[in-house]
């Protein structure tokens, strides 16, 4: 089966991302998202016959609150990849005919999930299930332990420099100034002051890292035929892949590997594309070096060599090969689980011709990765 061009999105709604929303909730913050991406489409809610949230926002309350009755719902959590996997999942949807069009929906409250007694700032990691290997010396805040593993053993195999990956997160950096739902919006840094940010989890440093926010997106998807008549330049879905990874990275095989060498290439293959294709690229970051090794993995950059290739590549929406053109997690923020989602909400804007001066000059083919 292939879902190769069998869904398109037509909208897409995102609340600014910001450090907290006083007073307002996650249901309340997504269907503001919502609401936006519905108005985007040109549509109305009574048009949505299609529900799939993160899971954490309950499929059930979220159509109440929004007085929708949907006659498919589902909530999707695949921690990081929640956003990409719910996306695919709609697609599914749609193409099968189970129904025709799809709301996409996932934001955070921190005041929410400290009221219901989960972690404030719980992003994509979720509850702990890592181990006393990985973490000898007790608990690191977030995934910082894990991450930090992999930094280090990436140095070691390929010699991967610190200044290198500092220059990814500036680059991010350069992104976000101009986008306006962006947490670190109109606030630049250097490489340098990447370098100067204290440790975390050596050798991660703080400017490597996300910060947990409040905020939420959605998108709307629906059949190829219906985005005909739409008024929005549609982003088609041509390829999906997706591989369930270890919850503990000490049970890889190897720790600079991870499975975007499976899920991409699936993707790629169902799309008929090969990686020099690629125009631009949307990359899971919750810390710099995730996003660095997948990039690797995807056939983007050979192995081992995302170091050299940051260091003489620009990779901001003015350069050579823009990659998180929103400034991804990184600058943009990350509301919950609704972090990894902005990366398919960014590579949508690019494709449809919204981002506004941060439009990207090829924007034909994009590669999103959760």
């Amino acid at each position: 089966m292939t879902l190769r061009g069998r869904g398109a999105i037509v909208g897409i709604g995102e609340v600014p991302t910001r450090r907290i929303y006083e007073g307002r909730s996650m249901y309340g913050l997504c269907a503001e998202a919502a609401g936006l991406a519905i108005a985007d489409a040109g549509i109305t809610k009574n048009d949505i016959d299609g529900l799939v949230t993160d899971g954490v926002a309950l499929p059930p309350a979220i159509a109440e609150y929004m007085d929708i009755k949907p006659n498919f719902a589902t909530g999707v959590s695949m921690q990081g990849a929640s956003g990409a996997t719910a996306t695919m999942v709609a697609t599914s949807a749609v193409s099968s005919g189970i129904c025709n069009t799809v709301l996409v929906v996932m934001g955070n409250s921190r005041q929410d999930a400290e009221r219901a007694g989960r972690p404030a700032g719980r992003g994509a990691s979720g509850p702990s299930v890592r181990s006393e290997w990985e973490e000898p010396h007790g608990m690191a805040p977030g995934a910082n332990t894990g991450y930090g593993l992999m930094y280090r053993r990436h140095i070691h195999e390929y010699g991967t420099t610190e200044e290198q990956l500092a220059k990814m997160a500036a680059d991010q950096r350069f992104n976000a100034l101009e986008n306006e739902n962006a947490v670190f919006n109109g606030q630049p840094i250097s490489a340098e002051d990447v370098l100067n940010s204290r440790y975390i989890n050596e050798p991660l440093k703080l400017l490597e890292s996300v910060m947990p926010c409040d905020g939420a997106a959605a998108l709307i998807i629906t059949t190829p035929e219906r985005a005909k008549n739409m008024r929005n330049k549609p982003a088609y879905v041509l390829g999906v892949g997706l591989k369930q990874g270890e919850a503990n990275i000490w049970q890889r095989d190897k720790f600079t590997e991870t499975p975007a060498v499976d899920s991409v290439r699936r993707a790629l293959e169902m799309a008929g594309c090969t990686p020099s294709d690629i125009e631009f690229a949307e990359f899971y970051d919750c810390y710099t070096i995730l996003a660095a090794m997948c990039i690797e993995d995807a056939g983007l950059v050979e192995k081992g060599e995302i170091g050299p290739f940051y260091e003489e590549t620009d990779t901001t929406y003015k350069g050579a090969f823009p990659i998180n053109t929103d400034g991804g997690q990184l600058s943009g923020g990350q509301p919950g689980l609704a972090g990894g989602f902005r990366h398919v909400i960014e590579g949508a804007r690019q494709i449809m011709g919204k981002a506004g001066s941060r439009q990207v000059e090829k924007s034909d083919l994009c590669l999103v990765n959760g």
